[in-house]
């Protein structure tokens, strides 16, 4: 049986990488009926956000992923220390006494070989003991490549800290093993990480899941994705007003494709369709105009009430009135706000906006709704340039050039607020 996991760590947002390696991981277990389990990796106390596990949790369940086994690394201390413990009896690693170095602010070392590693010592942090001279290789199940790496260049690395927490090393291997953890799927980042691994699976007799390294998501302008560069955090992009059908169709497209080139998956039909041949090589960019059709998209097929609940707004005929003014037109949730302002707040008229005529356009109108005449006959009525009357009637009713059809919004603001809003920018 496939068993597969996702292990976020609670250090912050979750990113939109992360989410991806969520959805495949799940679609690759249960397309086989297999098991997916969620693992929190929470060993490092120093950067873990209050909160996160929580969230992480709250993100899955937006996208309706559930999870067959729950483990919390913390809770598992012992566990790591028995395979440290038996590493360094079997010769596989080493005490070590060096003070750790801050690589933020010292720099990472270039030194591959740790000075205590011959030193016989009985306590302190435990590190791999990497041999000197050897291969170490895998067939990445993702790339379908073997990748090989010379021991010489990898180095010995941390697997248990002097507080009794694992590194990633340490603790990843331990938990797949002991989960039964048979198909690894991660960021291509941990590429180099992968042969560490790889030793430590070995010494300790564990069988080795096959391990899959997806693509970089790329940013439109170069380089990988990164929040210096904008939102990609679930949780920012999901308050910018995407939906999460939206983002799991553009989500699960960044780096896989179907034989059929098919677009528009339910959770369900992609677990149907998955399949592992269909991962790419390539890395994908992240287009937020693509991402933008899909939100569109998802928006339009929901009905004026549903969408009217998804932007918590009260049931009451003017709202529905309002969202179904504004259904075609918005991309995005938050759109809405910034789009129909207005109804609900007079606006500030900025009279450079308005057209050399615009007085005279106004008092046609207000003569035309005062007397419930349509406001469609006064341009022709009066001699006016359609775009100039219906511009400068915009402006004065909405306080922007861009807004939804001037007509039915003055239906719904009232013909008494139409008067009194149009007056106001007379005078």
């Amino acid at each position: 049986m496939i068993r597969t996991r996702f292990a976020p760590s609670p250090t912050g947002s979750m990113h939109i990488g992360n989410l991806r390696t969520a959805f495949y991981a799940y679609a690759l277990a249960k397309h086989s009926k297999g098991e997916f389990i969620l693992r929190i990796e929470d060993t490092d106390k120093k950067r873990e956000t209050e909160g996160g596990i929580d969230e992480i949790k709250e993100l899955l369940e937006t996208f309706n992923i559930s999870w067959d086994g729950y483990h919390v690394q913390s809770e598992r201390l012992s566990l790591y220390k028995e395979a440290a413990e038996k590493l360094v009896t079997g010769g596989y690693a080493f005490y070590c006494q060096c003070e750790a170095k801050n690589a933020k602010e010292e720099g990472y070392s270039d030194t591959l070989r740790d000075p205590c590693r011959n030193k016989n010592l009985t306590s302190g942090a435990i590190k791999l003991k990497v041999p000197e001279d050897g291969k170490v290789s895998f067939k990445d199940y993702i790339l379908h490549e073997n990748i090989e790496w010379q021991t010489s260049d990898v180095f010995d690395a941390t697997l248990l800290k002097t507080d009794g927490f694992p590194t990633y090393h340490l603790a990843s291997v331990v938990d797949d093993h002991e989960m039964g953890i048979t198909h690894v799927l991660r960021g291509h980042d941990w590429m180099p990480s992968t042969p560490i691994h790889i030793l430590v699976y070995k010494y300790l007799g564990y069988e080795l899941p096959e391990i899959g390294h997806l693509t970089d998501i790329l940013d439109p302008e170069g380089g990988k994705l990164s929040k210096r560069k904008g939102s990609v955090s679930v949780t920012g992009l999901l308050k910018e007003g995407y939906l999460p059908e939206a983002l799991f169709n553009f989500v699960i497209l960044l780096g896989w494709a179907p034989n059929d080139n098919r677009e528009l998956y339910t959770l369900d039909e992609f677990v149907k369709c998955f399949d592992p041949k269909g991962f790419q090589k390539s890395n994908p960019i992240f287009n937020r105009e693509k991402l933008d059709w899909f939100n569109g998209y998802y928006i339009r097929e929901l009905t004026v009430e549903e969408l009217t609940q998804r932007l918590d707004l009260e049931d009451t005929q003017k709202n529905k009135s309002i969202v179904a003014l504004i259904h075609d037109r918005i991309k995005k949730l938050s759109d809405f706000k910034d789009l129909t302002k207005f109804f609900w707040e007079a606006p500030t008229v900025d009279k450079k906006m308005l057209g050399e005529n615009y007085n005279n356009h106004l008092q046609k109108a207000l003569e035309a709704i005062e007397k419930d005449v349509p406001l469609d006959t006064v341009p022709k009525d009066n001699g006016f340039k359609v775009g100039d009357f219906f511009m400068d009637l915009r402006i004065a009713i909405t306080g922007t050039k861009f807004t939804p059809p001037i007509n039915e919004s003055i239906e719904i603001l009232g013909k008494e607020e139409a008067i009194d809003r149009i007056k106001k920018a007379l005078t």
